[in-house]
Parts: C-alpha cells; sequence; structure tokens
C-alpha cells in the first residue's frame, strides 16, 4: 500500500524543451540560440508589442493527477514600477502515478519534473474540464520538485512540487 492523493486535480504542465530552445529561435539573424551565452536563462526576443517574448519553447501539455496546495494566489507585491501578483503553490504528486506516465528515470528514480516546467492550469481529474486557467505573464514555473513520505510500504509516495511566478522584466527588449 503506497496511500493516495487526497481530493485529486489534473496538473496540466509544459515541460521546457531544452533542445528546441537551444536551437536557432527564429531563423537567419544575429541569434543562434534561446538561451544567453553567459547566463544560460532564454533570452527575450522582439515582438510587435514592444514587451519582448520569451525565446523558451515547450513540449505539448501533459496532464498528471495531483493534490493542490494553494500557498498564495495573486497576492499583490508593490515594486517601484507598480503592484506585481505574487502567486505561490504546492502542487503534491504521487510516484505511482509519475511512474504510470513514464515521468521517473529508471536509472536514477528522480522524477523528471524540472525546474523551469510550466503550470498550463488545474483540470478536473474526471471530466478534464477547465477549473483554473494560469495566467501567463507572469505564469507560474516549477522551481523545486522535492522527494517526501519515504517509508510508508517501503517505497518512496510524494513528490511536493512548488510553483512561482518569474519575475517580469522592464517594458521593451
Amino acid at each position: 500500500m503506497r496511500g493516495r492523493l487526497i481530493n485529486p486535480f489534473a496538473a496540466e504542465l509544459a515541460q521546457l524543451d531544452t533542445a528546441a530552445t537551444a536551437a536557432d529561435p527564429d531563423g537567419p539573424g544575429p541569434l543562434t540560440s534561446g538561451y544567453d551565452a553567459d547566463f544560460q536563462e532564454t533570452v527575450l526576443l522582439p515582438s510587435p508589442s514592444g514587451r519582448g517574448r520569451d525565446a523558451r519553447r515547450e513540449k505539448p501539455p501533459i496532464r498528471i493527477p495531483c493534490q493542490v496546495e494553494v500557498q498564495a494566489f495573486g497576492a499583490l507585491t508593490e515594486l517601484p514600477t507598480g503592484n506585481s501578483p505574487r502567486s505561490h503553490l504546492v502542487l503534491v504528486f504521487h510516484f505511482g502515478d509519475l511512474e504510470q506516465l513514464g515521468l521517473v528515470d529508471p536509472t536514477t528514480g528522480d522524477a523528471l519534473l524540472r525546474p523551469g516546467d510550466h503550470l498550463v492550469a488545474i483540470r478536473d481529474l474526471s471530466t478534464g474540464e477547465l477549473v483554473q486557467a494560469i495566467r501567463t505573464p507572469p505564469g507560474l514555473y516549477l522551481t523545486e520538485a522535492q522527494p517526501q513520505s519515504f517509508g510508508l510500504g517501503g517505497r518512496r509516495n510524494l513528490l511536493l512540487a512548488t510553483f512561482g511566478e518569474r519575475a517580469l522584466g522592464p517594458q521593451g527588449t
């Protein structure tokens, strides 16, 4: 017996596609990668809105059963340039579900959820109906994936995944 999630939902995640992001983001031009050479962060590309768009590329979204623990959602933080909403969610995943979906490395036992993976939405587990879309920007991104609950049934059971928003940069590129 490995336990189970309480009141499960489905997290819709878009995982960062590092290979596609590292490729030339817009074809011919000065950039040869979507990553900054010094900081290894995704770069902002020019856009008609003048705000810039992230060069990150994502894999198609996947749905994973989870338990949702809201720490903060849309709390306002004052900045010199105005208010910025702050959100912080913890999603609890069961390793049994991750194993079934092929999201555990069989060699190391590591969950294949990585920092930078993007939370797109929370959905009803049985119907797939949208419960909460995550507005992007700022978006909510995985910042920590921490295995927990070792020992129940002789195995580890839970993965606590912490999601937070990315700070918005200044207007322009």
